[in-house]
């Protein structure tokens, strides 16, 4: 069982090139998501790294509104920035132990809710673009079954929807995916 944060920096570095790659023409296509074109997707992602950081540190989180940080130029270095942030919380003694912020949940459960949204909008955003995405196969190690137990809790928030079907030779990354609502095939076309 590896660290939170070591298993976000594995995500981030995957991540990252694919954030890195998406251009202003890219800002509204559509995503897996159907409520987020790219923009709105980068947003949220960029809401919930920030708030997670907080909730490392047993803070609060705001997760009232999303201000659009892909206004400026700069948004890429930002996400850059503050997905380090992220990492560097999560490692941070104590992280991982009791409970987070007013969710009230285990703090190792709610490092996987950051990681899960981190590594399935990663690829999120790189299918909208047309990427390539291979997310680390130590965390998708670990997220499968964190997303199945977490699974129940996420739908009831409407953070995931209902879960599609896979043939039973999917890989471990495509059943994180349909148990998220999403369709491992999806595509912008």
């Amino acid at each position: 069982m590896k660290a939170i944060s070591e298993l976000l920096r594995a995500t981030t570095a995957r991540a990252l090139p694919v954030v890195r790659a998406v251009t202003a023409d890219k800002l509204t296509a559509p995503t897996p998501c159907p409520e987020y074109d790219v923009r709105a997707l980068i947003n949220h992602l960029l809401h919930v790294v920030v708030n997670f950081q907080a909730l490392a540190a047993k803070k609060d989180s705001d997760f009232s509104t999303t201000p659009d940080r892909t206004a400026g130029d700069d948004w890429q270095a930002l996400f850059a920035d503050e997905t380090s942030r992220l990492v560097e919380a999560w490692a941070a003694p104590g992280a991982e132990e009791g409970t987070t912020g007013s969710l009230g949940l285990p703090a190792r459960t709610v490092g996987f809710m950051v990681l899960g949204d981190l590594t399935v909008h990663a690829w999120d955003l790189a299918r909208a673009t047309g990427r390539r995405y291979d997310p680390d196969p130590d965390v998708v190690a670990e997220l499968g079954p964190a997303v199945e137990a977490m699974a129940p809790m996420a739908r009831e928030w409407g953070a995931f929807g209902e879960a599609v079907r896979v043939p039973a030779d999917a890989s471990v990354f495509a059943r994180v995916l349909a148990t998220t609502g999403r369709d491992p095939g999806w595509s912008p076309r």
